[in-house]
């Protein structure tokens, strides 16, 4: 047995059962391995952003880790910015990446990088082995680190040599440690805040919004209390539609926060950090906690935010089965011009219940959320870490976790362009994905902030910059080369018609919904 192999049986004994990859020479004993380790399912991405992203899907979809195999710093390198959505998100991710030979380094060959610069920003764990033996013993130990808690990239350097060296076989992998309890002085003073009758809002995020569990549980606090009842921005997943409690979430914009906020003395945090605005904006805060309110953890990132949920819903009284359900109902079939407003009533009169929504749409998909609100239960995740380029990963690695979901993966066209290779994996692994080209033109988001940094001297040239057309974008010629099947919506009858089409068909599909 080599090293390649023993490492893949290291993993899978620890329960990581999937890699997406891109690999080149240093890790073809890694890809010459799977054969011999079927329990490894391979899925290759041709982009390193397109294998870190469905890493982060897979990951908050499966609740467990996926490996990804990358080729060197400059394979790293491409992958980071989902791996920095992924670190953002407390994705579990053992990413392994491939170096050079121990013995061939000392020659600076062209592709030789310091990888672990690289790394350490977007890794909660890294290790660089150097025996055969130290190597399957850091893969056991990746895949702890990858989980946390809370959970994050731990990122494994690999030597070619060390792949194709006799190995002593697998290691075995140790106990995946659990969110730690919270403490009963926490959940005093948590309720004693919820008690003062001064104004309260409870903060939920993170684990505490990814089932029913926290949600119901946050729900019945702020019904025994009068809490205002938030979540965070863009939270990694959250579980919502009819039956479950609906959360309002904060805003993006920081003065949309501070009127959420206002009058709140205390603000208890679930699984959520104190709110900060995106940006730096002249004359706005960028903290966004009122200056006279008071900051209570009742569960950190690493704590158990579900549990703490529960227990404090006890404390306070609350009954068991006095959470707010979301009422069911959708929007009527639209008709006419198609608009943001009418291609989210679209969406909502169709999202089937189970699926997952991968959330890229920005500023033209600000409508969806409310239009989805009450369609049957599903799935929504965020783009936590706010680097673009995420959704049609992210949608690829969760298709790849829940095979039996119908998976709409809403994206921006600027966005769009960042990972669409994305879609050729979709093809080629007969994923269950509906993709959603939002087609405005634009960056639209940039024209927004353009304006709201000051940026009053801005001409022709400058929103030029942010104009993507000349030449139009043509995303179904795009998604057909790549194995998508792609029809092109002006209308809101047309759109309507053509996202149920590709609803109901299985396998990958792609809707582009022309806004101008």
């Amino acid at each position: 047995m080599n090293g390649a192999q023993a490492l893949i049986g290291t993993l899978v004994s620890g329960g990581v059962e999937v890699c997406f990859t891109n690999p080149g020479t240093s890790e073809m004993h890694f890809v010459a391995a799977l054969d011999s380790v079927p329990e490894m399912r391979p899925v290759l991405g041709l982009f390193e952003g397109v294998v870190t992203g469905a890493a982060d899907g897979y990951g908050r979809m499966a609740d467990k880790a996926a490996a990804t195999l990358l080729h060197l710093g400059p394979g790293l390198g491409n992958g980071i910015a989902n791996l920095h959505n992924a670190r953002r998100a407390h994705t579990p991710i053992v990413n392994i990446v491939g170096d050079h030979a121990t013995g061939h380094r000392r020659y600076d060959p062209p592709l030789t990088s310091d990888i672990e610069s690289l790394a350490r920003p977007v890794s909660r764990w890294f290790a660089q082995p150097d025996s055969p033996r130290s190597l399957v013993a850091s893969a056991a130990e990746a895949v702890v680190g990858a989980y946390g808690p809370p959970g994050g990239v731990a990122t494994l350097v690999v030597a070619a040599d060390l792949s194709w060296d006799p190995s002593p076989g697998p290691a075995v992998v140790d106990a995946i440690p659990m969110p730690r309890p919270v403490g009963d002085e926490v959940l005093v003073a948590a309720a004693k805040a919820l008690r003062s009758g001064e104004p309260t809002a409870l903060l939920v995020g993170g684990g505490a919004v990814r089932g029913a569990r926290g949600l119901v549980a946050a729900s019945r606090i702020a019904g025994a209390t009068g809490a205002k009842l938030l979540c965070e921005t863009f939270p990694a997943r959250i579980e919502r539609g009819a039956g479950l409690p609906a959360v309002e979430r904060l805003g993006y914009f920081a003065e949309f926060v501070q009127a959420q906020l206002e009058n709140v003395r205390h603000l208890v945090l679930a699984g959520a950090t104190a709110p900060v605005s995106f940006f730096a904006y002249p004359n706005m805060p960028g903290y966004l906690v009122p200056e006279d309110c008071e900051l209570h953890v009742l569960a950190a990132e690493a704590d158990d935010a579900p549990g703490a949920l529960e227990a404090l819903a006890d404390a306070l009284g609350a009954p068991p089965h006095s959470a707010t359900p979301q009422a069911p109902g959708r929007p009527d079939r639209p008709t006419g011009a198609l608009t943001a407003q009418t291609m989210a009533a679209a969406i909502g009169a169709l999202l089937p219940e189970g699926a997952v929504v991968s959330d890229e749409g920005n500023t033209a998909g600000i409508f969806v959320a409310g239009a989805t609100a009450g369609a049957p239960r599903h799935d929504w995740m965020c783009l936590t870490g706010g680097a673009i380029g995420q959704g049609l990963p992210l949608a690829t690695g969760a298709a790849v976790a829940v095979p039996d979901a119908k998976v709409l993966a809403l994206e921006a066209d600027g966005s769009a362009m960042y990972t669409l290779q994305a879609l050729w994996t979709q093809a080629r692994e007969g994923l269950d994905v509906t993709t959603v080209i939002v087609n405005n033109g634009s960056y639209a988001i940039l024209e927004i902030e353009l304006s709201r940094v000051g940026a009053s001297d801005a001409g022709p040239r400058a929103h030029d910059m942010l104009d993507i057309t000349r030449p139009d974008l043509d995303f179904v010629s795009l998604a057909s080369g790549m194995g998508v099947p792609a029809s092109r919506a002006q209308t809101a009858e047309e759109f309507t018609e053509q996202l149920e089409r590709a609803i109901e068909e299985p396998g990958p599909a792609l809707v582009e919904a022309v806004l101008r």
